[in-house]
């Protein structure tokens, strides 16, 4: 009870300083309970919506993908025969049967040739109006579509975009546009996570989705008062007999099952890489922890003695500061579960300006939650004061009669110093090996284990580096600043081990951010090399769907542009001389202009024979494998299609990365195998302009595809500023959570310096009696603490660009061979923690600057 009165006694008398350090485990917490319950929510909505728009019983076409796999490349979903409907309905327990159309293959455009579907991945869904859709949705105005000129659209996407009854519509799909008013609105029943749904009436549905009447993608069942949907499904199929073979037949749950799977992938990968940043503020959180109670210690050392002396054992000496450590950790986790619900509300509302709608309505915080981040919180913290309490533990009682602080140990100064040198030097061995691998999965094993001991060696050999490093930075920065400038470089060497383990805090953020720079720049300056090296078109389309028969059309006889160059991929089982069968293989089919638009190297042959008739090419890598050689034949069986004798005209090079290991074929000679109704529309196509017209050129294509919002035109230039934003917004994203890291790092400085200038409290009154000012006082502060984190900074981005290079040289392996150091980021991020110095050193310099002189200098 002592300890435990002790305990508190201290904690309250330091309140300000734990305040701190509880920061730190507040948002550590908060980011780790924020992820759960965010997680968590999103699966809460889409089991709703998947529970709310599965039927009890629902029929499908044996070859329609599975939720979450790709649909065929037709723009035309699988589809069942109308007749199965008369059927289903016969079976028994089936209380009501029908069929209905659901297509994500199309755009849908307002009146402005604005695309209103959602930017966020969500889907375009367009389908016919039926009874099982009132399970999710009720309609709030107007009515359902009853004609082809009809058009119904989701509230959320009225709202969006400001549509209205009475507004025109123009779908844009496979087998052509067509336009239609909107007579309806519906609202769901559930939280739409972002999807566009716009419902038109089946026979316009089937026209114009399908491409045929008479036919639909599923049917919906319903099962009369009684019969599970288990047994429904049994009866459904028996009705079929022998034919149920050739349907899918799934019950609610499977299909809810089914979907919620095809989500999972995505949520899990959110999920965990979230947690992995909340790790690191862990791990820098407990940079803070340790250097609180460590200098709390060193400033009781004479109370902690006088302990001592007066009978206290080291067991109670070191409880009594554990015991602080545990209350600073459940009261810190405690607040920081609450504030991690508000961080998941906070996330929720991001994603909604991202495209991804959540309801606070669904707001999921499982048991689990706060359970989780108050183990996690209160285990880190009092392991994190472990070693301070074990430090204090050891305070002699002679200890009371010196103004000495924990006295150092130069043993175990020494042998930090050797074991923090043999982990950083076999950290440096690791990334080695990993630089020269053969093999990019071996090397990337060896770049982990390297990134994490050189890593943990930097952190255990940051006193020694300290010493050194901030002598340099202080030469440098701070001798310009006379008396004041020394005084504040040995304030920072004072005590080496507390400024390595703060600038160590900086370091590990810093880190990663290096290192993901080095990576995103090289892999930008690779696929630009690549590009200018490769590609002879002068430009690519693309888009969020792939291109119609009637816009490749468009393109071919757009003025000044003297050829196009289709690229679709068709899937086969390929069977090689060797006996072994290649399942589900991409092909490239193109047209033979390909070889103008990508130049591509071949080991063997050329590549315009692979555009022969029956003939193709193979990637080297595929040749080694299966022992072919130029002139060899392979069985190709082409999904949805025959199966034909092919010829190996040409075998490619594996360098580069555009296209790497592709097999090539002339899109005619898969028209031979495959139906025209099953032939996969174009993922992209490549233009060249006519000779000396390619400005011409490329503001015909534009004007050409302008009604066309869902697909791009893009030159090399445009390619690259894409290819450079794209990899831009993943960066910001990470640095953005490792924000959270940095801002923890940040509140280490602050403590460091506000905790000194408490254990300087008489010191800084001497130096203010005999002449030192208020200014230069808070000059001194804010130096040493810039110096601290341009310590950190150095650390960090040396420690970052080192593991890039490696990554890079791995990255190599697969035809990013470019090594780029972005030396603007890594300028102004080290700029940058120098001014993170300064407003760390704000609240302690003012703080000692308003210290009174003479209290000071009394101060014990």
């Amino acid at each position: 009870m002592t300890v435990l009165k002790t305990s508190m006694r201290n904690f309250f008398a330091h309140k300000g300083r734990m305040a701190l350090s509880g920061i730190a485990v507040v948002l550590s917490v908060a980011f780790v309970c924020g992820t759960l319950v965010f997680s968590d929510t999103m699966t809460t909505t889409f089991d709703k919506l998947f529970a709310a728009t599965s039927a009890d019983v629902t029929l499908s076409p044996k070859n329609a993908p599975e939720a979450g796999d790709e649909g065929p490349r037709t723009g035309r979903p699988e589809s069942l025969p109308a007749s199965a409907v008369a059927r289903v309905e016969k079976a028994d327990g089936v209380k009501s049967a029908e069929g209905a159309v659901t297509s994500d293959s199309v755009t849908v455009v307002d009146a402005d040739n604005d695309n209103i579907g959602p930017s966020g991945g969500a889907p375009t869904l367009a389908g016919n109006w039926t009874k099982n859709d009132l399970r999710s949705m009720e309609i709030t105005s107007g009515h359902a579509p009853r004609g082809p000129t009809d058009v119904m659209v989701d509230a959320d996407t009225a709202d969006k975009h400001d549509l209205k009854i009475g507004d025109e519509l123009r779908t844009i799909a496979a087998t052509g546009d067509f336009t239609a008013r909107i007579t309806g609105i519906a609202t769901f029943k559930v939280t739409n996570p972002g999807a566009t749904v716009v419902y038109f009436d089946t026979t316009t549905a089937q026209r114009e989705l399908l491409g045929a009447t008479g036919r639909f993608t599923h049917v919906s069942v319903t099962a009369a008062s009684g019969v599970s949907d288990t047994q429904l499904k049994k009866n459904v199929a028996a009705t079929l007999g022998a034919d149920a073979a050739e349907f899918k037949i799934k019950t609610q749950k499977e299909t809810a099952d089914d979907n919620r799977e095809s989500v999972s992938s995505f949520l899990d990968v959110m999920k965990y890489a979230m947690l992995g940043f909340a790790g690191i503020a862990f791990l820098v959180g407990i940079f803070l922890i340790i250097n609180t109670f460590s200098m709390l210690v060193a400033q009781r050392t004479r109370e902690i003695g006088l302990m001592r002396a007066i009978g206290s054992s080291r067991k109670q000496v070191n409880r009594s500061v554990l015991a602080e450590a545990l209350l600073l950790g459940v009261v810190g986790s405690v607040v920081g579960v609450g504030v991690g619900v508000g961080l998941a509300v906070g996330l929720m509302k991001l994603m909604s300006g991202m495209g991804m709608e959540l309801s606070t309505k669904d707001l999921t915080v499982s048991a689990t939650t706060p359970v989780v981040g108050l183990l996690l919180g209160i285990v880190v913290t009092v392991l994190a004061a472990y070693l301070p309490a074990r430090r204090a533990g050891k305070v002699s009682p002679m200890a009371a009669l010196r103004d000495a602080g924990t006295p150092a140990d130069g043993k175990a100064g020494a042998l930090r110093a050797v074991i923090g040198l043999v982990l950083t030097a076999a950290g440096v061995v690791a990334l080695y090996t990993a630089a020269e691998a053969d093999k990019a999965k071996e090397g990337s094993l060896y770049l982990g284990l390297g990134v994490v001991t050189t890593l943990v060696g930097f952190v255990v050999i940051g006193p020694v580096l300290a010493s050194f490093v901030v002598r340099v930075i202080s030469a440098v920065l701070l001798r310009m600043f006379g008396p004041v400038g020394r005084m504040a470089e040995r304030n920072a060497l004072r005590n080496p081990r507390r400024t390595g383990a703060t600038g160590a805090a900086l370091m590990i953020g810093l880190a990663l951010v290096a290192c993901l720079s080095v990576v995103g720049s090289s892999m930008v300056a690779s696929a630009t090399d690549e590009l200018d090296k490769s590609v002879g078109a002068d430009f690519i389309v693309q888009g969020e769907q792939q291109i119609t028969h009637q816009v490749e059309q468009r393109m071919k006889d757009t003025r000044h542009v003297a050829h196009t160059t289709r690229y679709k991929e068709v899937r086969a089982d390929i069977t090689t001389p060797d006996g072994k069968t290649d399942k589900g293989a991409g092909l490239s089919a193109t047209d033979p202009t390909y070889v103008k638009d990508l130049r591509r190297e071949t080991t063997a042959g050329t590549l315009s024979a692979a555009y022969g008739t029956d003939a193709m090419s193979v990637g080297e890598k595929f040749a080694e494998e299966h022992r072919l050689k130029v002139g060899d034949k392979v069985e190709v069986a082409f999904d949805d299609g025959r199966s034909g004798e092919l010829k190996v005209a040409a075998i490619t090079s594996e360098e580069g990365t555009l296209d790497r290991g592709a097999m090539y074929l002339n899109i005619k000679t898969v028209e031979k195998y495959v139906p025209a109704e099953r032939m996969p529309l174009s993922d992209m196509v490549f233009a060249k302009a006519a000779e000396g017209k390619q400005d011409e050129a490329y503001a015909a294509l534009k004007a050409t595809l302008k009604t066309d919002p869902q697909y791009k035109v893009q030159d090399q230039t445009d390619f690259k500023e894409t290819l450079k934003d794209q990899v831009g917004q993943m960066l910001n994203m990470v640095y953005g959570l490792l924000g959270l890291a940095i801002i923890v790092a940040i509140l280490g400085v602050v403590n460091t310096l506000a905790l000194s200038v408490v254990e300087r409290t008489r010191e800084i009154g001497l130096m203010r009696a005999i002449g030192l000012s208020r200014r230069q006082l808070r000059r001194m502060i804010r130096m040493e603490s810039v110096v601290i984190a341009l310590f950190g900074a150095l650390l960090g981005l040396g420690l970052g660009m080192g593991w890039g290079a490696t990554a890079q040289k791995l990255l190599a392996l697969e035809g990013l061979k470019v090594l780029e150091i972005p030396w603007p980021t890594i300028l102004t991020v080290f700029i940058g923690s120098a001014f993170v110095g300064l407003f760390a050193a704000l609240v302690p310099a003012f703080r000692a600057g308003r210290m009174n002189v003479l209290n000071a200098i009394a101060t014990e």
